[in-house]
C-alpha cells in the first residue's frame, strides 16, 4: 500500500477535522432547481414550440418523513440564503464521510492492547449469565 500515515497522524488529521465540524453554520438538507414551467393559456407566448416556460422558479426539494417536500424560494436575499445553507450541508457531510474514514483508520492501525474488553470471556465468571439477584414481583391479575 503507499505511505499510510502513523497512528499518531491519523489523530492529528481526526482532530483538525473535529475542529472543521466545530466550524460548520447554518445548515439544511435539500436540493436548489430552477424550473420553468408552461402556464397553459392557449394565447400565452409560452404555449409556442420551443419557448422556455415562464421562469425560473425556484424551489428547494427535500425528503421529510417519507414524503418530497417542496419550498418555493423568492429568488434574492431567500434564495441566498438557502443556497448557502445547501452548500454548507455538503460541506458538513463531506467532513462527516472524511471523519468515519480516518476513525476507521485509526481502528485498523491501533494494536489491540494485551488484557483488553476483547480479550476477556463475555460470558463473565463461571461462564453463566450474572443477572441481578432479584426476582421480578408477579404482577396481580387483572380485576
Amino acid at each position: 500500500m503507499p505511505d499510510e500515515p502513523d497512528l499518531a497522524g491519523l489523530e492529528a488529521r481526526r482532530a483538525r477535522l473535529y475542529a472543521d465540524l466545530g466550524l460548520v453554520g447554518d445548515f439544511r438538507r435539500g436540493a436548489l432547481n430552477a424550473v420553468r414551467r408552461k402556464c397553459g393559456k392557449p394565447n400565452c407566448a409560452c404555449a409556442r414550440a420551443g419557448h422556455a416556460g415562464h421562469g425560473p422558479q425556484y424551489n428547494l426539494t427535500k425528503w421529510a418523513g417519507g414524503k418530497t417536500v417542496t419550498v418555493h424560494l423568492r429568488p434574492g436575499p431567500e434564495l441566498d440564503k438557502a443556497e448557502r445553507e445547501v452548500a454548507e450541508y455538503e460541506r458538513f457531510r463531506d467532513l462527516v464521510g472524511q471523519v468515519t474514514e480516518v476513525n476507521e483508520a485509526i481502528c485498523e492501525a491501533r494494536p489491540a492492547a494485551p488484557g483488553s474488553a476483547a480479550d476477556e470471556d463475555p460470558s463473565g465468571p463461571g461462564g453463566e449469565k450474572g443477572g441481578s439477584g432479584r426476582r421480578s414481583r408477579r404482577k396481580s391479575p387483572p380485576r
